[in-house]
């Protein structure tokens, strides 16, 4: 195969260049990635020629350098979470050592860092501001972090680790993707099935038709079958079943994650003792506005204690609640969430089920279309003229006043080449491409519940403020203003990354904002007004519990990333260890949240999943904002887009929110909203 034959190393055609997904196969990628990395090699080369050091030759050329490989693997790796065939998939133990390969040569390269490192030095004779000093910046820091301070005999050392990790990481995903997959329980007796909501019933038969099993049902442990089997199922064994098979995904079995996990902790260490580093956390924590691990634990306990104490307030409630109905209080994890919906219900007076009517999937996305519309002048149209990568893929051009904003796709339903969870993406970063600032392709995956053969998608309430969620991350892509990719969109702090996204979640909360889109979808009526107020009634249910939760996620993130790996023997005694603090109930054996936490061990939170709950306190206190002056105040929507949307990672994320703002976050903000105080 040659270059003039492989769609991915030609000129894109498709309108905006778009990615041409209708075109690409999975033999042209190992292909496109020799010839990719062969051609930037061949661009690194001739920056070391140059006599000259200057920003243009060498930050800007180095920001360039790799724009062919950049594009070929951001498809072939968005692909490998989306819609990864077994072939696919096989290739990234050949795809990431290659580039991590290839990133090392640059990075490891003394002559390459000694021409940075003179702009750097003279960055105020160059009369270097703005973007350009930004860059500058952090291209010398980026390059100092991975390496370029070492002697030879370490550079090697770090390059041996950064190409097994590049093999482990996806190693994980697969591993928790083909687990998913492979659970499969089948029900065959209709009274097994009690307690389920018409929509998950209807759902399951469809499941299993598909499987060529008419007249069964299938529950998976995808989201939208696993949650609502938890939540109604009145089953109790079958409940405990699918429960712990959820819950040990990846512990022990054909895809067992344990020392997969093993090595990753270990070698995220040693790369961090090399580098110069106490452990992995004071590594990645320098870049993050949390700074060093001691902040973040600080911040952790601080919300652990309330927390915690709300947290067993709720547990007793639904161990009384339990005894009332039943004669006894004994509450397993396998009965929380039936017990605790049916308490909520009598509590409240509503059945969360009774919202899905209202949330038909593409009244919600006109929902958060008209968001965008009012607080950013946004407008999504429609269109057929770009490829996709699998049916389901809608695709939208998005526009404001001033014209073309960029290319929008939207894929909801689960399948087996999905990964689980939702995420937001980009297959071209906005910024500058060749010789022109180009828009950004952005994209959300999620895994939404499925259209039956009688029912559109309804979306449960937790699918919509998923929704919302993914939006807000995909605003901070299309809506970025900047010139250089690498400070562009989301490439910023990741504990500053969740705050767009977070926020965009509390419209969904608010009356104002749910009559924009929820209504029956047959009837066409509006959420009723006594529903919304259920909801805002119910808001705070169990916000104890929630919060512990991701204090343990949190904690266990940490406690991973700043022990000496030595010392770990077992993940799930280790696991126990670092959560315990956080238990109100008893721990069962043989299962762990580590095996399957992917955001940690094959995502970017490594000693970052504290994130969502620090940018839970952003948003708390940014939305006070604009409850203030108005949800849809185009005052402060302006403030929000230009301090902090459209502006990337071109300056720090406190010095940002300061900006829109007018002062730092109020910590308390997040306990008053959840009612913590």
């Amino acid at each position: 195969m040659t270059a003039s034959n492989n769609p991915l190393l030609q000129k894109f055609t498709h309108k905006d260049e778009a990615t041409p997904f209708d075109l690409i196969k999975t033999e042209h990628f190992m292909p496109a990635i020799h010839f990719a990395i062969d051609e930037a090699k061949n661009n690194f080369a001739k920056i070391k020629l140059n006599k000259e050091t200057t920003f243009e030759n060498t930050i800007l050329a180095l920001e360039q350098v790799s724009e062919k490989v950049d594009t070929v693997s951001t498809i072939y790796f968005n692909l490998f979470s989306s819609e990864a065939s077994e072939a696919h998939q096989a290739l990234a133990q050949e795809i990431s050592p290659l580039l991590s390969n290839f990133s090392s040569d640059i990075s490891l390269d003394t002559e390459i860092f000694q021409k940075i490192k003179f702009v750097f030095d003279h960055r105020a004779e160059l009369k270097l501001a703005g973007e350009e000093l930004k860059l500058t910046e952090k291209m010398y820091k980026d390059f100092s972090r991975n390496g370029a301070l070492l002697s030879e005999a370490d550079k090697q050392k770090l390059r041996q680790i950064d190409q097994d990790l590049s093999v482990l990481s996806p190693k994980f995903s697969e591993n928790v993707l083909k687990a998913t997959n492979a659970f499969e329980l089948w029900i065959d007796k209709k009274e097994d099935l009690a307690g389920l909501p018409e929509g998950a019933i209807e759902a399951a038969a469809m499941s299993a038709e598909q499987k060529g099993q008419k007249g069964k049902w299938l529950i998976t442990l995808n989201a939208p079958s696993l949650i609502p089997f938890l939540t109604y199922a009145s089953n109790r064994d079958l409940r405990e079943k699918i429960w712990r098979a959820t819950s040990s995904k990846c512990f022990g079995g054909p895809f067992d994650n344990q020392e997969t996990i093993l090595k990753i902790v270990k070698l995220k260490y040693d790369r961090a003792v090399l580098l110069g580093y106490k452990n992995y956390a004071d590594y990645i924590l320098q870049e993050r506005m949390a700074e060093k691990p001691e902040t973040v634990f600080n911040f952790l306990n601080k919300i652990l204690t309330p927390s915690k104490l709300a947290a067993e307030k709720d547990l007793q409630e639904v161990r009384n609640f339990k005894k009332q109905i039943d004669g006894n209080d004994e509450i397993k994890p396998w009965d929380f969430a039936y017990y605790s919906e049916k308490l909520k219900e009598q509590k409240y007076s509503f059945n969360a089920e009774e919202l899905r009517p209202y949330f038909k999937l593409e009244n919600v996305i006109e929902g958060v279309f008209e968001h965008a519309q009012r607080l950013y002048g946004l407008t999504f149209k429609a269109s057929t003229e770009y490829p996709t990568y699998h049916p389901d893929v809608k695709t939208f051009e998005v526009s404001d006043q001033d014209g073309y904003v960029g290319l929008f796709y939207m894929d909801f339903f689960p399948r087996e080449t999905k990964k689980g969870g939702a995420w937001m993406t980009s297959f071209r970063e906005q910024g500058l491409w060749g010789s022109s600032v180009k828009r950004p392709h952005v994209s959300i995956v999620c895994n939404f519940t499925k259209p039956t053969a009688t029912k559109p998608s309804l979306l449960d309430y937790n699918e919509v403020t998923t929704l919302f969620h993914e939006f807000g991350h995909a605003l901070h892509g299309l809506l970025s203003k900047c010139k250089y990719k690498s400070l562009a969109g989301t490439n910023v702090y990741w504990d500053f990354v969740e705050l767009p996204s977070q926020i965009m979640e509390n419209w969904a909360r608010e009356k104002e904002g749910l009559d924009l889109f929820a209504k029956h979808f047959e009837t066409n009526e509006f959420l009723p007004a006594d529903l919304i107020a259920k909801i805002k009634k119910a808001e705070k249910f169990q916000s104890g519990w929630m919060s512990l939760r991701q204090v343990s996620f949190g904690l266990l993130d940490m406690s991973w990333y700043t022990t000496d790996p030595s010392t770990i023997t077992s993940v799930e005694a280790f696991e126990e260890k670092a959560t315990s603090v956080t238990r109100v109930l008893p721990k069962e054996p043989n299962t762990t949240q580590s095996c399957s936490f992917s955001h940690i061990f094959a995502g970017g939170y490594g000693a970052g999943y504290y994130s969502y709950k620090w940018a839970e306190v952003l948003d708390a206190d940014a939305f006070e904002y604009f409850k203030e002056q108005g949800l849809f105040n185009s005052k402060v929507a302006a403030q929000f887009k230009n301090s902090i949307l459209s502006r990337g990672g071109t300056d720090h994320p406190m010095k940002l929110y300061v900006e829109f703002r007018g002062r730092e976050p109020d910590a308390n903000s997040l306990l008053r909203r959840d009612g913590l105080i």
